[in-house]
């Protein structure tokens, strides 16, 4: 399974995955007390004010934004793609007056262009999504629009479901009041099980807020009797915490610089690999995910072609997008293993000869594989000397 998500899960994580315990017990306590350290850890925050949602990436969006936005809430949605339309469109239903900045297609949201926005329509709440999975865009300028955002007293509300443990993003140091994942892309958990963080100052407005919520399940204060006072709001996915408890250790375990090195290696070898054996890349450099790799097909065929043939002759899922001819390779969890690149590469190679095309498939493979060994050199001089 190498598409834009669910990706690939530990067999430790399906282990837990299958157990069952009392949602309101003690073992069941403390299980929730290690998911919020090492969700803190995750997110980079010391914020007390981190909640589980029975629910995947996007019931975690609709609890961040329906809790922060109300009736007439002014916000600005950072749009450049189908995710952060979709926080757009979250936002308009709960009752806010929502402007869309809409940013030009392969591009990154510019900090500038956006504090133009924020000093014509002085909102209260921006949302923005730090990686586009639909069109593999990266908004790279994500701190500094926090940044304008705090300046201006604007809460931000980040969609990080595939970028969270897969690039770099610090919570606090970055001036964000609602980061929100699920657990199926870079955490390698379930689908279904998913995480918002909030701020103190995000918080406080939710505490402070006169408007009640239209929302039972997703009412954070009714969730945070659960997460923080073990009190009764509904049964508990638990056999999906137990899952997200095992992915978070695994991630803990491996450290966030760590794992992020592993993806950046992966990804951009297996970029390098795409070019050489003859394809383009979508994204251009500036503004490319890497937890996800959006690549162009040659005029004549269909993504959903490349997708059937390459699934059901080589047994490889990857993913078309939302309204782009292009095809996309999964970089998160568990995806981002070499051997995993190796057999994604060549299936994807061999599919496009397979269906007419030209593919150089052994000059991709060689340079995938002299692009991780670099990286492994690398590792290695600096490990000597340390």
């Amino acid at each position: 399974m190498m598409g834009a998500g669910p990706v690939p899960i530990p067999a430790s994580v399906a282990q837990a995955n299958s157990i069952v315990i009392n949602h309101l017990g003690n073992t069941m306590s403390v299980v929730i007390d290690q998911i919020k350290r090492m969700s803190r850890y995750v997110f980079q925050t010391n914020s007390e004010w981190v909640i589980g949602v029975a629910g995947p990436g996007s019931a975690a969006m609709e609890m961040a934004v329906s809790n922060i936005v109300f009736e007439k809430t002014r916000v600005l949605s950072v749009c450049n793609g189908f995710f952060s339309k979709r926080l757009s469109e979250m936002a308009a239903r709960a009752g806010g007056s929502v402007y869309e900045h809409v940013v030009q297609d392969c591009h990154s949201a510019d900090p500038d262009l956006v504090l133009k926005d924020i000093k014509k329509h002085k909102p209260e709440v921006l949302t923005i999504v730090h990686g586009e999975t639909s069109n593999t865009i990266i908004n790279s300028s994500l701190k500094e629009i926090c940044q304008i955002a705090k300046e201006n007293n604007i809460l931000t509300i980040v969609d990080a479901v595939c970028t969270l443990s897969t690039t770099k993003l610090e919570m606090d140091n970055w001036n964000i009041d609602a980061v929100i994942t699920g657990g199926q892309k870079g955490l390698s958990s379930i689908p279904g099980v998913s995480l918002v963080a909030f701020s103190s100052e995000a918080w406080k407005r939710i505490s402070n807020r006169k408007q009640r919520s239209s929302h039972w399940c997703l009412d954070a204060k009714l969730a945070f009797n659960f997460w923080h006072n073990n009190s009764y709001h509904y049964t508990a996915p638990v056999s999906g915490l137990l899952a997200l408890h095992e992915a978070l250790r695994l991630v803990c375990q491996e450290t966030l610089p760590l794992r992020f090195y592993r993806h950046e290696k992966c990804s951009i070898a297996l970029q390098k690999g795409i070019e050489a054996m003859g394809l383009s890349l979508y994204s251009p450099p500036q503004s490319r995910l890497n937890s996800v790799i959006g690549i162009n097909i040659p005029d004549g065929i269909k993504s959903s072609e490349i997708c059937t043939h390459i699934s059901k002759k080589y047994k490889v899922e990857i993913a078309g997008s939302f309204g782009l001819n292009i095809i996309r390779i999964g970089q998160m969890g568990e995806q981002s293993r070499e051997h995993n690149l190796f057999r994604t590469l060549h299936a994807l190679g061999s599919t496009m000869q397979d269906l007419g095309f030209q593919s150089d498939i052994p000059n991709g493979v060689a340079i995938l594989e002299s692009t991780i060994q670099k990286y492994s050199n690398a590792t290695n001089k600096a490990e000597n000397a340390a």
